[in-house]
């Protein structure tokens, strides 16, 4: 509004009839009398346009409805007359090119320079508000995708997805602002740098908008091609003469688009080889298990999480662990712990449990699910549930009697199953005295954490499995139940895998840098897969292991 007041003022005060300006005819003359000057001052002509996009970065946070009514109705009025009533007072005031004062400034009255820059200098804040936010959503999808390293996202919002801050990203953007401003340390360049870099946005925007035609809105490809003819030429033309200002700027976009094309390539590809090399080294739970007469494998008293990434089969850090180390936990799990795009996941639906190899192997599959809003609990009380969630499953698949038989083979079948304070039928919940233990047949108790209370005899809450009056599934339900239970008193061990990565013996130099160097390096300063579950340092083991790609 406030330059558009100033643009108002200007052509009524300077020159009424530049409003013939908008006909398309004097570009034609403008260009037909200057050729190759006037196709070299586009790039400057650009400048006109950059900021306005800023408004579409913002997709993610407003609505697209929104953003459409202030474009038509407040940002492109208010830009042509703006740029209208520097043109009037241009016409009247033909200032030469050596002089400093051409601007936007010089068009304002004298009166109102100091306010007009105040507000500028809050608009700046404003517009690089926008920028940042757009960055922010950019770095998030490219990060779903596997395109782009690791790294905090907070959400500021609980309804909606899109509002959302990274703090590392953001501390990135002020540094490049603060070495662009303090190197160029000219405005000329500085608008240079932006040209480039908005209309090759707006190019390869308009290609993939001919993928959008074909592919989304299913239209001929005849009609994709004639969209990227008729609006890629006109970019085409800004383009090429934005490239003329190279050396004076304009190389800077071009330089910071390479170093995060680097980045990106190097982290999609050691990704993509450290999965592969994952799904193709995994190994069976019947495998394993059957070198435990060669290797004399032995069960220890405990209960032992294992993180992995993978939802199925037996990772293959486990192996390397076990084949160096022959032991393992009397109850084995491996937790996969996964953040889904939801505020929050409801109690009931947080776990996703699953038995691997027969049921005297006492090895389980436990899937977490975390939204981005779910406030972590701490190590302990995280144990009681999932220690209460595994007992919820057994005592279910025993209950239903629909459990096949798995006969040696691995059964990845999965069962959701909520937490402790989502079991209202078969548990008996009753606070007890340490006192008193009493123990009943055909229950089995899993005790689940309960904060201290200051009182001389310690109140703790104990969950009851009731299990059905069939002898059969009541002995071995009650056994099963009853090793989980030992095993938690046992304690319980946090193994991570810390996998490093390295070429193969006669790979290509290329393979040899992205892998060993670039790779590791991104990897090694980013924020690893499992920072949404912190694990108690006492009882954490990692076991570092080397793959080879």
């Amino acid at each position: 509004m406030c330059i558009s007041a100033i643009g108002v003022y200007n052509i009524f005060h300077w020159n009424p009839h530049v409003y013939q300006a908008l006909s398309p005819y004097y570009m034609y003359k403008f260009l037909k009398k200057t050729q190759s000057r006037g196709w070299m001052s586009l790039g400057g002509i650009l400048l006109c346009i950059t900021g306005s996009e800023a408004m579409f970065a913002d997709l993610g946070h407003f609505s697209q409805l929104s953003i459409k009514i202030a474009f038509t109705s407040l940002v492109y009025p208010s830009l042509i007359l703006a740029y209208m009533g520097q043109a009037a007072y241009l016409s009247q005031h033909h200032l030469i090119e050596s002089d400093y004062n051409i601007g936007f400034y010089v068009s304002v009255p004298e009166k109102l320079r100091w306010p007009v820059l105040v507000i500028a200098i809050l608009a700046a804040v404003v517009g690089s508000q926008a920028i940042i936010t757009g960055t922010f959503s950019i770095i998030k999808q490219c990060s779903a995708l596997g395109c782009f390293p690791k790294v905090k996202i907070v959400h500021t919002s609980s309804k909606i997805h899109g509002q959302i801050y990274i703090p590392e990203i953001n501390w990135i953007l002020m540094i490049l602002c603060l070495a662009v401003t303090i190197g160029f340390r000219d405005t000329k360049r500085l608008g240079n740098a932006s040209g480039l870099a908005v209309i090759t946005v707006m190019l390869v925007t308009t290609c993939l908008m001919s993928l959008v035609i074909v592919l989304c809105w299913h239209k001929s490809v005849f009609f994709a091609i004639a969209f990227v003819v008729f609006f890629g030429t006109i970019e085409a033309l800004y383009f090429s003469a934005s490239l003329i200002k190279f050396l004076e700027g304009a190389w800077v976009p071009i330089a910071l688009s390479f170093c995060f094309l680097l980045a990106m390539c190097t982290w999609h590809y050691g990704t993509l080889k450290r999965y592969e090399y994952e799904v193709q080294n995994k190994v069976s739970v019947n495998w394993l298990l059957s070198l435990g007469q060669t290797l004399g494998i032995a069960r220890v008293r405990g209960l032992g999480l294992i993180h992995t990434e993978l939802v199925s089969g037996v990772p293959a850090i486990f192996s390397h662990f076990v084949t160096n180390l022959p032991a393992f936990h009397q109850v084995l799990v491996f937790l996969c712990v996964k953040s889904v795009p939801v505020p929050h996941v409801r109690p009931e639906e947080r776990f996703l449990v699953g038995r691997i190899g027969p049921k005297e192997f006492r090895i389980y599959r436990c899937i977490v699910r975390f939204g981005y809003r779910d406030v972590h609990k701490d190590d302990f009380e995280f144990e009681g549930d999932l220690v209460c969630s595994i007992a919820e499953f057994i005592r279910t698949e025993a209950a239903t009697a629909t459990a096949a038989e798995t006969n040696g083979e691995e059964d990845d079948r999965m069962s959701v199953v909520g937490t402790c304070s989502t079991y209202m039928q078969g548990l008996e919940d009753q606070y007890e005295s340490d006192l008193d233990h009493p123990d009943k047949p055909g229950t089995s108790e899993i005790r689940s954490p309960k904060p201290k209370k200051k009182s001389k005899s310690k109140i703790k809450k104990r969950v009851r499995f009731v299990v059905p009056e069939t002898p059969k599934i009541e002995k071995e339900t009650r056994q099963e139940l009853m090793e989980l239970t030992e095993a938690r008193e046992g304690g319980v061990a946090y193994i991570m895998g810390n996998a490093y990565m390295k070429a193969k013996q006669g790979s290509g130099l290329v393979k040899r840098l992205a892998i060993n160097v670039c790779y590791e390096f991104l990897r090694r300063n980013t924020r690893g897969p499992r920072h949404m579950l912190t694990s108690p340092h006492a009882s954490t083991l990692e076991v570092g292991m080397i793959y080879h790609v």
